[in-house]
């Protein structure tokens, strides 16, 4: 038993270190400026220009027109990530919650509708969403950004089986006390909701915070360029005998998985329960 418990260890050990490699190895790269890394490649060592590298990113200006900031662009990536995710779990629930308490017909079969788009990623509707945003005029917008890829049959499937499992005899309840669909909806179910609330704006976030082809697609602006393309960005700048700034693109690169982790261990435990609980 000993034995088995040291080998699940060793194997633990070894995924962390597989894991975690390559993101220490990029944290010590951006530590050095560019000529080192561009002549000797990626460093295991600490260099000296950390301070120097991370603060140039975030508050110097850069890009094509040399306004956009690596600060800047944390925020348009952040308002992406939490208008991505909070919008999602607010049609999600409230897509659920009609599927699951309001007895019409063809719901079950709507409800399937709804699911059946999994079949269908962002790559495959992405031209006809960019000619609907177009003719709307909401290119180079947050509101083009972000509401094109709110419909989630993720969170409705997710809302729609934590919503079943709600006793009937709450709703009861709630009938005999005079609440209506929405004052139940607010009191009762968003609040029941919490955890499951909390695991799908982990998975929401992330997804969001990491979406590259859509913002790329949609946006022209660098006034809106988020983080994840400001990294692409600093790698395209290589004219005549002109090095990128790869320590740069590093540092953008750690500082672009900072806010995801964050978020993960913010609402680890409220995930875990959100994903498992089924008791009410």
């Amino acid at each position: 038993m000993n034995r088995l418990r040291i080998l699940d260890h060793v194997i633990l050990l070894i995924g962390v270190f597989v894991m975690l490699a390559p993101v220490v190895l990029a944290f010590t790269t951006s530590s050095h400026d560019a000529t080192t890394i561009h002549t000797q490649g990626l460093q295991f060592g600490w260099g000296g220009h950390f301070a120097e590298t991370y603060e140039e990113v975030l508050t110097k200006k850069g890009g094509f027109t040399g306004e956009i900031t690596g600060a800047r662009m944390v925020l348009n990536s952040l308002i992406l990530g939490i208008g991505f995710a909070v919008g999602k779990i607010v049609l999600s629930m409230m897509a659920a919650y009609a599927i699951v308490y309001f007895r019409f017909r063809l719901g079950t079969l709507f409800f399937w509708m709804i699911f059946t788009t999994l079949l269908l990623p962002l790559e495959v509707r992405i031209l006809p969403s960019y000619a609907v945003m177009t003719q709307l005029g909401l290119t180079n917008t947050y509101t083009g950004l972000i509401v094109p890829l709110l419909a989630s049959a993720t969170g409705t499937f997710f809302f729609r089986q934590y919503f079943r499992a709600v006793p009937e005899e709450i709703l009861e309840a709630a009938r005999i006390d005079g609440a209506g669909a929405w004052k139940f909806f607010i009191d009762i179910l968003v609040p029941l909701s919490r955890p499951m609330m909390a695991a799908i704006f982990i998975i929401m976030f992330v997804y969001g915070w990491n979406q590259y082809l859509w913002p790329t697609l949609i946006t022209t602006d660098e006034s809106l360029f988020t983080l994840v393309r400001g990294i692409k960005q600093i790698l395209l700048v290589w004219i005549g005998s002109q090095i990128p700034d790869y320590n740069q693109a590093f540092a953008l690169a750690i500082l672009a998985m900072l806010p995801p982790v964050l978020v993960v261990i913010v609402f680890q435990r409220w995930f875990i329960k959100g994903l498992t609980e089924s008791d009410k």
